[in-house]
């Protein structure tokens, strides 16, 4: 079997939050599909995920904890939202959540 860089037969999720009961929110049915590696990733990450992911990746080991710095290295390093503007909290929880990361 090849693997895949995303689940080809990921379900589309109805809700846009979680739920907060235990086993609840599966994304599949328990022992039905095979686990793979990428399991919730219905796509691969775009270009500009994946210098967003490299650039936090950066951020965070230069030991950026509160959102705030978090917010403020990246827009250091340039590394901005996908519209090209400056982060703000707000824009970067926004991102976040609807990225899933």
């Amino acid at each position: 079997m090849t693997q895949q860089a995303f689940n080809t037969y990921l379900k589309t999720w109805q809700r846009q939050t979680p739920v907060s009961t235990p086993g609840a929110g599966s994304i599949e049915a328990v022992g039905q599909w095979e686990n793979m590696v990428w399991q919730t990733r219905a796509r691969e990450p775009s270009e500009y995920e994946q210098q967003l992911v490299e650039a936090l990746e950066q951020v965070f080991g230069q030991g950026a904890l509160e959102l705030s710095d978090v917010v403020a290295r990246l827009n250091a390093l340039g590394m901005h939202d996908h519209s090209g503007h400056a982060w703000t909290e707000s824009s970067f929880c926004s991102a976040m959540a609807s990225l899933g990361y």
